[in-house]
């Protein structure tokens, strides 16, 4: 429990995603003293389907969503539009088949349940089953691309290569090597898939942005009382869907890393420089070494660049105008390199995300508290894991069952202790500069 002042998210706003969208409309505040059976607090993917199955499960209850932005401003929003089915790298060489394969129909079920919520409420978000690539420039690149087959064919997954002659006609580029294609990721438009997610909650969900939590403590009555600025909510049941800023409510404490990564965008590429590229619309392609490039070209052709993480302890307020500055300049010479003849296309947003990874690439889920249930720590996995994780703690918190809920039990854990300050920030920039270093070649 945790009635210190609570670190809020402070994200710039410059994130493409969210500055396309038409203007929302006005946003609920929560106001005055309130009670609810159940608060969430986070409207994330994790917390929109949690929201969202509490209401199915409990459609007489009363059901608060709090957010302290905007739907679709924060990190859910904030990712490169990837819904990924596989395991990441690091779940990949798990020593268990069973927990690889409890994996992949933990995220299959997120993908098949957005899809669903996609056609049901008609959310024009970009969606797409595009398929994925992971490309290879150099030596280093290739050998991280050999091990993923490896892997791929010990999980029995179905998978392509693609040498750089096919794969300049899709990329419009010479620039890698080869890739692997994988065909199970979906492309989406975050920011527009988290609104519409919102816009389209059952009616016994209350949602209130721009309603940021202050405090939590435990009242009188044993209820969970959540502080607002001029309000207030009481509650049996809270489930913090709060991803990295778990630990400002004291839980998962020295467990979390605020890690930030950064992407930019250019504007629409005109038919003229699609023509001159060979570039085509609609495909994604994340780098052989987890330190290298993600780029993607969107439906309405604009070209995305990320790359460069940050260690982040304050959050947004650790970054100022200046690495934002610096973090530009280096996407811009990862564009040129790759697609010289758009020198004169310029970026027109560069953003940044905060997520929670842990040291030993554990999510935690379940109860923490008396009455206090999380899905947090994604590792980077956040639309897939967010979506399932949501939606399966309601499943927990309300006592149903199922095959799924025993599959995320079986993945998920306690994120790692994590060493104290200075030493921790001295060690994880550390880490981010030597991996930066050693996968140059890639970027």
């Amino acid at each position: 429990m945790n009635n210190q002042a609570i670190n809020l998210p402070n994200d710039d706003s410059d994130c493409g995603w969210y500055d396309i969208l038409p203007k929302p409309t006005p946003s609920k505040v929560l106001k005055g003293e309130q009670r609810a059976d159940y608060v969430v607090v986070g409207a994330g993917f994790a917390g929109l389907a949690a929201a969202r199955r509490l209401a199915e499960l409990k459609p007489e209850a009363t059901i608060f969503l709090v957010d302290a932005q905007r739907v679709g401003y924060g990190a859910s929003g904030r990712n490169s539009g990837f819904v990924i089915d596989l395991p990441h790298k690091m779940a990949l060489e798990h020593p268990d088949p069973n927990f690889k394969q409890a994996l992949l129909r933990l995220n299959r079920s997120a993908i098949s349940k957005l899809e669903g919520l996609i056609k049901t409420h008609d959310i024009d978000c970009q969606w797409s089953h595009a398929g994925k690539y992971q490309g290879a420039v150099g030596e280093r690149g290739v050998a991280y691309l050999e091990n993923f087959v490896s892997l791929m064919r010990n999980l029995g997954e179905p998978f392509e290569m693609v040498e750089r002659d096919r794969l300049q006609k899709v990329l419009g580029t010479s620039h890698y090597t080869q890739a692997v294609f994988t065909p199970g990721c979906y492309l989406m438009q975050p920011a527009a898939l988290v609104r519409g997610l919102g816009d389209s909650l059952p009616s016994n969900v209350q949602l209130f942005e721009n309603s940021p939590v202050t405090g939590l403590r435990k009242g009188s009555s044993g209820n969970w009382v959540i502080e607002l600025a001029g309000a207030s909510v009481q509650t049996k049941n809270l489930l913090l869907t709060t991803s990295i800023f778990t630990q400002e409510f004291g839980y998962l404490k020295n467990r979390l890393l605020p890690v930030m990564t950064f992407a930019s965008w250019t504007r629409p590429l005109t038919q003229a420089e699609m023509d001159a590229t060979g570039i085509t619309e609609d495909w994604g392609l994340t780098p052989a070494d987890h330190a290298g490039t993600t780029v993607r070209m969107t439906k309405d052709r604009r070209l995305i660049i990320r790359n460069s993480y940050q260690h982040v302890p304050k959050y947004g307020q650790s970054v100022n105008d200046d690495l934002r500055d610096k973090v530009r300049a280096k996407h811009r010479v990862s564009m040129l390199l790759r697609y010289p003849h758009l020198a004169n296309v310029p970026f027109t947003h560069t953003w940044g995300g905060s997520y929670a990874i842990s040291r030993n690439f554990t999510n935690f889920f379940g109860k923490l508290d008396e009455g206090v249930y999380a899905s947090a720590c994604d590792n980077g996995v956040g639309a897939a894991w967010g979506t399932i994780g949501g939606t399966l703690l309601a499943d927990s918190v309300v006592g149903s069952d199922s095959s799924l809920l025993n599959d995320i039990r079986h993945v998920s854990g306690m994120p790692s202790l994590n060493p104290p300050e200075p030493f921790l920030g001295m060690g994880v920039r550390t880490r981010i500069r030597w991996a930066a270093w050693n996968s140059r070649s890639e970027l």
